[in-house]
């Protein structure tokens, strides 16, 4: 008996969430963070809020239009999205309200690299958007910022 191989698995789609006491506020730095934006996913609101699927509460107002009151997301804006419902199809995070502060270090994180030459430049423009640098770091391996977004979630500057 011949077995048929395998067709060869296709890359999986994800999302990287992230915790968030205040994930509008979250949202907004992380997109102009990373020159992202924020998912507009208004007119699926209005459609879950028309058939009664969603309560008025779940919902907030954010930007000027309806967005669900504890998560949103943030995607590339050169990538694919469903026009149906906002949501990315490609390069996302999403912030979760939760009730509990973050504690401890963070166990995955971002590194964001500006280019060369930016490093400086790139750390005091985070600063402005609300982050703070909780050290630098000069290793034989190279060199970075550590810094802390609003929240206090890691992330590095290369």
């Amino acid at each position: 008996m011949t077995q048929t191989p395998a067709a060869p698995a296709a890359p999986l789609h994800f999302k990287l969430v992230v915790d968030a006491a205040d994930p509008h506020a979250q949202a907004d730095f992380w997109a102009a963070a990373l020159h992202y934006e924020a998912e507009d996913n208004s007119a699926l609101i209005e459609r879950l809020l028309e058939a009664g699927a969603l309560p008025g509460a779940a919902t907030v107002e954010f930007h000027g239009r309806p967005a669900f009151r504890d998560l949103i997301a943030v995607r590339h804006p050169d990538d694919p999205y469903d026009k149906e419902s906002g949501t990315g199809l490609g390069r996302r995070l999403l912030f979760q309200r939760v009730p509990e502060a973050k504690t401890g270090k963070n166990r995955l994180h971002l590194d964001l690299h500006p280019g060369e030459g930016l490093r400086e430049r790139e750390v005091e423009r985070l600063e402005g958007l609300g982050a703070s640098v909780l050290r630098h770091v000069k290793e034989p391996a190279g060199q970075w910022v550590v810094m802390a977004d609003p929240e206090g979630n890691e992330f590095c500057v290369s």
